[in-house]
């Protein structure tokens, strides 16, 4: 994996191959970070990534200038990993070894993104509620975004608070506002 983008644009990390991790394609994030480019200040917003896995897409976030990123994963070796490149690249990345579907059933934090990547084989039916939890718990700011990357097999335009889908390869990004 590397980083596309910002001050360590470029960048290869090697993330141990014991993860539990199906790491987002350089051809999707790339994707997705010329949508979000045009949509927000990197320096200025707060992130939440949930299943966050290598941190992939919190190290993208990162190096274009965001200061605030908090990073959701179950497995212990993701947010160890996680952790031990926040400290080499000096990120700012506070960090949750917490089933994230948990993490927003309650009221928390509020962010400017939330970019969420289960497991493609988790059942549809959990990921369409965690999309209402993040609603009903006003985990997005006022004119925030919800991100959820899936499989194209998968469609959420049915749900509240949707606004487009895009493809890339096997996986799509909702949009939700």
């Amino acid at each position: 994996m590397r980083i596309i983008s910002g001050i360590y644009k470029g960048r290869r990390l090697m993330a141990p191959k014991t993860l539990p991790v199906r790491p987002t394609t350089d051809f999707a994030k790339e994707g997705l970070f010329n949508i979000l480019n045009n949509r927000i200040d990197f320096h200025e917003v707060s992130v939440l990534d949930l299943f966050s896995g290598t941190g992939n897409i919190a190290y993208e976030f990162a190096s274009r200038g965001c200061k605030n990123l908090t990073c959701v994963d179950a497995d212990f070796g993701c947010i160890k990993y996680i952790k031990k490149v926040s400290e080499e690249l000096n990120f700012n990345i506070q960090t949750f070894k917490m089933d994230a579907f948990k993490y927003v059933s309650a009221p928390g934090g509020s962010f400017d993104v939330i970019f969420a990547d289960p497991p493609y084989a988790v059942e549809p039916a959990l990921v369409r509620d965690m999309i209402q939890k993040v609603f009903e718990f006003n985990w997005l700011k006022e004119d925030g975004m919800l991100v959820v990357e899936h499989p194209k097999s998968i469609n959420f335009s049915d749900e509240a608070h949707f606004i487009e889908s895009r493809k890339y390869g096997g996986s799509v990004f909702s949009f939700f506002e």
